[in-house]
């Protein structure tokens, strides 16, 4: 059986810096929470590696149609990424509770 070949996963300093704000503001509640959304992203991310097109397309009225995919984790953070050839580019984590319309401009 063949292996599917991986794709290289780049998290931008824009999805890091995401992460970091959304983990230090669990952390003030809870410092486990902040730790298992970071562990999860990493499993979200690595998880890219393989077969990332089985995630949906992100959508709405002024997104860029098919350029954003999008893998939910840890319940309501969403991990935005577009795929370029064997490239996958992690440009975005958001809560799915706040909008995200920002995105679009």
């Amino acid at each position: 059986m063949e292996r599917q070949s991986k794709y290289k996963v780049i998290v931008s300093e824009q999805a890091k810096q995401m992460l970091v704000n959304h983990a230090a503001f669990l952390a003030q509640a809870s410092p486990d929470a902040a730790e298992r959304l970071v562990v999860s992203f990493e499993k979200a991310a690595n998880s890219l590696e393989e077969m990332p097109q089985r995630c949906p397309w992100l959508a709405g009225e002024y997104i860029p149609r098919n350029v954003y995919r999008f893998l939910v984790f840890e319940k309501r953070y969403l991990l935005i990424f577009q795929i370029q050839d064997d490239v996958v580019y992690a440009d975005y984590v958001v809560d799915c509770r706040q909008d995200y319309g920002w995105l679009i401009h």
